[in-house]
């Protein structure tokens, strides 16, 4: 879709939006003119536009979806220094060395992949001087943190 140069003060447009709304191109390169309508419909349907291309395919996320399947239940270990502050029993506590099992794959929700920074959701158990449980913490993981062990 060919995309029309903008002003510094309007975004770029695709072209097909802009023959259909020449009136609201008109007022977006005026700076100080107030939005009206048409200009928030025009913008809307650009990102809207912009998001659907830019999406993944169904396939790659289904097999993203199937290797992390793969991994869920499976003990590994911390093999990067990672310092974490949640825990209240154990107050800036590091991760590295640490065993755990991963619980989640949160990178994709309903169907679609979403762009999280720490996909796996592992469980840890810590044990703590003058009690006979552990405490039973959860922590979000990169896998180039893990270790499968």
């Amino acid at each position: 879709m060919p995309m029309v140069a903008s002003t510094p003060s309007s975004p770029a447009v695709p072209a097909p939006l802009l023959t259909a709304f020449s009136a609201v191109h008109y007022t977006a390169l005026r700076p100080f003119c107030l939005p009206t309508a048409a200009t928030r419909v025009l913008s809307c349907q650009a990102t809207l536009t912009a998001h659907v291309y830019s999406s993944f395919s169904p396939q790659a996320v289904i097999s993203k979806e199937v290797d992390a399947a793969c991994k869920i239940g499976a003990r590994i270990r911390v093999r990067a220094k990672v310092k974490i502050f949640h825990v209240t029993k154990a107050p800036e506590l590091d991760l590295c060395g640490m065993e755990g099992v991963i619980v989640q794959y949160v990178g994709v929700f309903k169907g679609k992949r979403v762009s999280v920074n720490l996909p796996y959701k592992v469980e840890f158990l810590l044990p703590v001087e003058g009690n006979e449980k552990p405490t039973k913490f959860v922590a979000h993981l990169r896998e180039e943190e893990l270790e499968l062990l």
